[in-house]
Protein backbone atom coordinates (compact mmCIF):
# COMPACT_ATOMS: atom_id res chain seq x y z
CA UNK A 1 0.00 0.00 0.00
CA UNK A 2 1.16 3.76 -0.49
CA UNK A 3 3.09 4.55 2.43
CA UNK A 4 2.85 8.64 1.26
CA UNK A 5 -1.20 7.93 1.72
CA UNK A 6 -0.67 5.86 4.94
CA UNK A 7 0.96 8.84 6.38
CA UNK A 8 -0.95 11.11 5.51
CA UNK A 9 -4.15 9.55 7.00
CA UNK A 10 -2.19 7.98 10.18
CA UNK A 11 -1.28 12.69 10.58
CA UNK A 12 -5.07 13.61 9.86
CA UNK A 13 -6.24 11.42 12.46
CA UNK A 14 -4.02 12.15 15.16
CA UNK A 15 -5.03 15.74 14.65
CA UNK A 16 -8.91 14.68 14.49
CA UNK A 17 -8.47 12.59 17.76
CA UNK A 18 -6.26 15.63 19.47
CA UNK A 19 -9.56 18.09 18.36
CA UNK A 20 -12.46 15.15 19.68
CA UNK A 21 -10.22 15.06 23.25
CA UNK A 22 -9.53 19.14 23.81
CA UNK A 23 -13.39 19.82 22.90
CA UNK A 24 -14.01 16.58 25.77
CA UNK A 25 -11.84 18.51 28.04
CA UNK A 26 -13.92 21.68 27.35
CA UNK A 27 -16.88 20.02 28.00
CA UNK A 28 -15.78 18.15 30.80
CA UNK A 29 -16.52 14.99 29.00
CA UNK A 30 -14.62 10.99 28.88
CA UNK A 31 -13.54 11.30 25.64
CA UNK A 32 -13.91 7.52 25.82
CA UNK A 33 -18.08 8.19 25.86
CA UNK A 34 -16.97 9.56 21.86
CA UNK A 35 -16.89 7.29 18.77
CA UNK A 36 -15.20 8.27 15.64
CA UNK A 37 -16.47 7.28 12.38
CA UNK A 38 -14.36 8.04 9.25
CA UNK A 39 -16.25 9.04 6.37
CA UNK A 40 -15.39 7.24 3.44
CA UNK A 41 -17.22 7.58 0.83
CA UNK A 42 -15.55 8.80 -2.50
CA UNK A 43 -12.44 6.96 -1.38
CA UNK A 44 -11.35 3.62 -2.28
CA UNK A 45 -11.47 0.23 -0.14
CA UNK A 46 -7.47 0.79 0.21
CA UNK A 47 -7.95 3.74 2.33
CA UNK A 48 -10.10 1.49 4.48
CA UNK A 49 -7.47 -1.16 4.97
CA UNK A 50 -4.77 1.87 6.13
CA UNK A 51 -7.27 3.00 8.44
CA UNK A 52 -8.39 -0.09 10.26
CA UNK A 53 -4.96 -0.60 10.53
CA UNK A 54 -4.71 2.71 12.35
CA UNK A 55 -7.16 2.01 14.70
CA UNK A 56 -10.80 3.20 12.74
CA UNK A 57 -13.52 0.76 13.71
CA UNK A 58 -16.21 2.31 12.06
CA UNK A 59 -16.90 4.02 8.65
CA UNK A 60 -19.31 5.68 6.95
CA UNK A 61 -21.16 5.54 3.68
CA UNK A 62 -23.62 7.26 1.93
CA UNK A 63 -24.27 5.79 -1.45
CA UNK A 64 -25.47 2.17 -1.81
CA UNK A 65 -24.03 0.67 -4.90
CA UNK A 66 -20.48 2.16 -4.24
CA UNK A 67 -21.16 1.11 -0.54
CA UNK A 68 -21.72 -2.37 -1.46
CA UNK A 69 -18.69 -2.77 -3.75
CA UNK A 70 -16.05 -1.13 -1.43
CA UNK A 71 -17.14 -3.35 1.71
CA UNK A 72 -17.40 -6.64 -0.45
CA UNK A 73 -13.66 -5.69 -1.39
CA UNK A 74 -12.16 -5.70 2.30
CA UNK A 75 -10.01 -8.12 3.56
CA UNK A 76 -10.62 -7.23 7.38
CA UNK A 77 -14.23 -6.63 7.26
CA UNK A 78 -14.68 -7.90 10.82
CA UNK A 79 -12.70 -5.34 12.25
CA UNK A 80 -14.81 -2.54 10.69
CA UNK A 81 -18.48 -1.25 11.65
CA UNK A 82 -20.32 -0.04 8.87
CA UNK A 83 -22.57 2.78 9.07
CA UNK A 84 -24.89 4.02 5.96
CA UNK A 85 -25.15 7.66 6.53
CA UNK A 86 -26.86 8.57 3.13
CA UNK A 87 -30.35 9.26 2.15
CA UNK A 88 -32.01 5.78 1.22
CA UNK A 89 -34.76 5.05 -0.97
CA UNK A 90 -37.03 2.12 0.09
CA UNK A 91 -36.04 0.05 -2.48
CA UNK A 92 -32.56 -0.17 -1.90
CA UNK A 93 -33.27 -1.24 1.91
CA UNK A 94 -32.09 -4.95 1.03
CA UNK A 95 -29.33 -3.93 -0.53
CA UNK A 96 -28.14 -1.62 2.82
CA UNK A 97 -28.95 -4.34 5.35
CA UNK A 98 -26.72 -6.35 3.71
CA UNK A 99 -23.60 -4.96 4.45
CA UNK A 100 -24.42 -2.20 6.67
CA UNK A 101 -24.14 -2.91 10.93
CA UNK A 102 -26.03 0.80 11.47
CA UNK A 103 -28.21 2.88 9.40
CA UNK A 104 -28.13 6.63 10.43
CA UNK A 105 -30.54 7.49 7.76
CA UNK A 106 -34.13 6.01 8.90
CA UNK A 107 -36.56 9.28 8.32
CA UNK A 108 -39.95 8.14 7.77
CA UNK A 109 -42.36 4.95 8.13
CA UNK A 110 -42.01 3.42 4.97
CA UNK A 111 -38.65 3.32 5.55
CA UNK A 112 -38.49 1.30 8.88
CA UNK A 113 -41.11 -1.51 7.22
CA UNK A 114 -39.04 -1.77 4.25
CA UNK A 115 -35.63 -2.47 6.49
CA UNK A 116 -37.46 -4.20 8.85
CA UNK A 117 -38.14 -6.69 6.25
CA UNK A 118 -35.06 -6.74 4.56
CA UNK A 119 -33.30 -7.52 7.64
CA UNK A 120 -35.87 -9.92 8.78
CA UNK A 121 -35.31 -11.82 5.24
CA UNK A 122 -31.46 -12.07 5.64
CA UNK A 123 -31.73 -13.04 9.54
CA UNK A 124 -29.79 -9.92 10.08
CA UNK A 125 -30.57 -7.16 12.34
CA UNK A 126 -28.86 -3.87 12.20
CA UNK A 127 -28.75 -0.88 14.43
CA UNK A 128 -30.93 2.05 13.31
CA UNK A 129 -30.95 6.03 14.17
CA UNK A 130 -33.55 8.23 13.79
CA UNK A 131 -32.74 11.13 11.25
CA UNK A 132 -33.55 14.27 12.73
CA UNK A 133 -34.01 17.33 10.51
CA UNK A 134 -32.67 20.67 11.95
CA UNK A 135 -33.04 22.54 8.84
CA UNK A 136 -35.55 25.30 8.52
CA UNK A 137 -37.73 23.99 6.49
CA UNK A 138 -36.32 20.96 6.69
CA UNK A 139 -34.93 20.20 3.01
CA UNK A 140 -31.88 17.50 3.53
CA UNK A 141 -33.67 14.50 4.82
CA UNK A 142 -35.02 13.36 8.24
CA UNK A 143 -38.03 13.28 10.42
CA UNK A 144 -39.09 17.14 11.73
CA UNK A 145 -37.82 17.39 16.30
CA UNK A 146 -41.80 16.45 16.72
CA UNK A 147 -42.12 13.58 15.23
CA UNK A 148 -39.24 11.85 15.79
CA UNK A 149 -40.42 10.12 19.00
CA UNK A 150 -43.01 8.37 16.92
CA UNK A 151 -40.76 7.08 14.32
CA UNK A 152 -38.59 6.34 17.56
CA UNK A 153 -41.28 4.05 18.68
CA UNK A 154 -41.80 1.89 15.22
CA UNK A 155 -38.52 1.21 14.66
CA UNK A 156 -38.36 -0.05 18.70
CA UNK A 157 -41.55 -2.58 17.73
CA UNK A 158 -39.76 -3.84 14.75
CA UNK A 159 -38.39 -7.38 15.29
CA UNK A 160 -35.95 -7.30 13.07
CA UNK A 161 -33.88 -4.18 13.87
CA UNK A 162 -32.45 -2.07 16.82
CA UNK A 163 -33.40 0.99 17.84
CA UNK A 164 -29.47 3.03 18.76
CA UNK A 165 -30.66 6.69 19.01
CA UNK A 166 -30.53 10.06 16.74
CA UNK A 167 -28.38 11.98 13.89
CA UNK A 168 -28.46 14.89 12.40
CA UNK A 169 -26.51 17.33 10.00
CA UNK A 170 -26.14 20.94 11.20
CA UNK A 171 -27.95 24.12 9.44
CA UNK A 172 -26.37 25.33 6.54
CA UNK A 173 -24.63 28.60 7.76
CA UNK A 174 -25.79 28.56 11.05
CA UNK A 175 -24.35 28.23 14.47
CA UNK A 176 -24.24 24.72 14.60
CA UNK A 177 -24.74 24.77 18.53
CA UNK A 178 -28.62 25.82 19.14
CA UNK A 179 -29.35 23.08 16.41
CA UNK A 180 -27.24 20.03 18.30
CA UNK A 181 -29.05 21.29 21.69
CA UNK A 182 -32.13 21.11 19.84
CA UNK A 183 -30.97 17.30 18.96
CA UNK A 184 -29.95 16.42 22.38
CA UNK A 185 -33.58 17.61 23.73
CA UNK A 186 -35.36 15.40 21.14
CA UNK A 187 -32.31 12.22 21.91
CA UNK A 188 -33.30 12.53 25.43
CA UNK A 189 -36.83 12.51 25.15
CA UNK A 190 -36.76 9.19 23.27
CA UNK A 191 -34.29 7.73 25.93
CA UNK A 192 -36.64 8.21 28.53
CA UNK A 193 -39.07 5.90 27.10
CA UNK A 194 -36.03 4.02 25.26
CA UNK A 195 -33.13 3.68 27.58
CA UNK A 196 -30.85 1.84 25.33
CA UNK A 197 -31.00 4.33 22.55
CA UNK A 198 -28.26 6.25 23.43
CA UNK A 199 -26.51 7.55 20.64
CA UNK A 200 -26.48 11.03 19.39
CA UNK A 201 -24.80 11.20 16.01
CA UNK A 202 -23.44 14.44 15.42
CA UNK A 203 -21.05 16.69 14.38
CA UNK A 204 -18.40 16.77 10.85
CA UNK A 205 -15.23 18.29 10.21
CA UNK A 206 -16.21 21.68 10.30
CA UNK A 207 -18.72 21.21 14.04
CA UNK A 208 -17.42 18.70 15.63
CA UNK A 209 -16.77 20.60 18.80
CA UNK A 210 -19.69 22.09 19.09
CA UNK A 211 -21.39 18.30 18.70
CA UNK A 212 -19.28 17.18 21.91
CA UNK A 213 -20.57 20.36 23.70
CA UNK A 214 -24.00 19.15 23.29
CA UNK A 215 -23.40 15.59 23.57
CA UNK A 216 -22.58 13.80 20.78
CA UNK A 217 -21.38 10.09 20.99
CA UNK A 218 -20.72 9.13 17.53
CA UNK A 219 -18.75 11.94 14.93
CA UNK A 220 -18.94 11.67 11.00
CA UNK A 221 -15.34 12.85 10.08
CA UNK A 222 -14.82 13.01 6.62
CA UNK A 223 -12.46 15.12 4.46
CA UNK A 224 -10.51 16.69 7.83
CA UNK A 225 -9.07 12.78 8.19
CA UNK A 226 -9.11 11.46 4.54
CA UNK A 227 -8.73 15.27 2.67
CA UNK A 228 -10.37 16.36 -0.55
CA UNK A 229 -12.06 13.85 -2.56
CA UNK A 230 -10.57 15.07 -5.71
CA UNK A 231 -7.36 14.12 -5.17
CA UNK A 232 -7.92 10.65 -4.82
CA UNK A 233 -10.35 9.70 -7.35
Amino acid sequence: MDESRRAELAGNLTRVRERIEAACVEAGRDPAEVSLIAVTKFFPASDIELLVELGVRAIGENRDQEAAAKVAELARRQDVEVHFIGQLQTNKAGSVVSYADVVQSVDRPKLVAALDRAAGARGVRPGVLVQVSLDEPPDRGGVEPQGAAALADQVAGCEHLELRGVMAVAPLGADPAPAFARLREVAHGIQHVHPDASWISAGMSGDLEAAVAQGATHLRVGSAILGSRQSHR
